[in-house]
């Protein structure tokens, strides 16, 4: 074994350590943006919906967060294109929930093939 060995194979090790350092400073740049991004968000929504609103959606998303979600992307969407005016009360909320889960609803069927 040679010095040139040793030095080789340093040299991998640290290209691998500064690649695995530059993959978790990446990580931990998009969770930092991801954080940010959806802090943005709630204090959109909190300008957005009433207490009685938020409180709604805070007790569906402890049932169905995707459901949650959507409805909060609704309406701020809405209410960027202007077709919803704030504050948003829990009656709006109550009527896009009621929508959307129409839509999303899945009913399993059983279906019986007789041989």
């Amino acid at each position: 074994m040679t010095a040139e060995y040793f030095d080789s194979e340093l040299e991998e090790l640290l290209r691998r350590k500064q690649q695995e350092l530059a993959r978790r400073l990446e990580e931990q740049k998009r969770r930092e943006a991801e954080l940010q991004a959806e802090a943005q968000r709630q204090a959109l929504l909190r300008r957005i919906l009433t207490s009685r609103a938020r409180e709604r959606l805070a007790n569906v998303r402890l049932v169905r967060p995707e459901l949650a979600k959507v409805v909060e992307d609704q309406i701020i969407a809405l209410v960027q294109m202007g077709r919803l005016q704030p504050p948003v009360d829990e009656d709006v909320v109550k009527e896009l929930l009621e929508a959307v889960y129409e839509q999303t609803r899945y009913e399993p069927r059983i279906r019986i093939k007789r041989k």
